[in-house]
């Protein structure tokens, strides 16, 4: 069972709200932050449905900042294979999680330096968020 907190690939934090007040907050706060849930993927849901297993309650939710995507297009057109920002709502060990992809680490892919500035910019609002549901 992995911890949370920064891993390589990611920011997780532990939350003192129930599953499904989580999601809902991730989402009011992640909109403060100029990101908007395209996306709300239930992956206990597909995993039952698909393979027939039990799984632990997990969502996905598709995150896009407009702005900052749209610049970040504007860079490297083929960057919607690394979109969107995936942000995660699940239990572990009895504990709700919320966590989000690290753009440095996942934006580092492309090897556009231009692309630093940006991926910096919305890791410190998904930490934001992150640490704003967390509180």
């Amino acid at each position: 069972m992995q911890a949370a907190g920064t891993i390589q690939y990611g920011y997780v934090r532990d939350v003192a709200l129930p599953f499904e007040e989580a999601i809902a907050k991730t989402e009011a706060v992640l909109k403060t932050e100029g990101f908007g849930v395209l996306c709300q993927i239930d992956v206990q849901a597909k995993l039952k449905e698909k393979l027939g297993v039990d799984f632990p309650r997990y969502v996905i939710l598709g995150a896009c900042n407009p702005p900052i995507a749209y610049q970040a297009l504007q860079q490297e057109i083929n960057l919607g294979l690394l979109l969107p920002c995936n942000v995660v709502v699940y239990e572990q060990g009895g504990a709700v999680r919320v966590g989000a992809v690290d753009a440095v680490k996942l934006l580092s892919v492309v090897g556009n330096g231009a692309m630093d500035g940006m991926a910096r910019q919305v890791n410190e609002k998904l930490r934001r968020a992150i640490d704003s549901v967390a509180a």
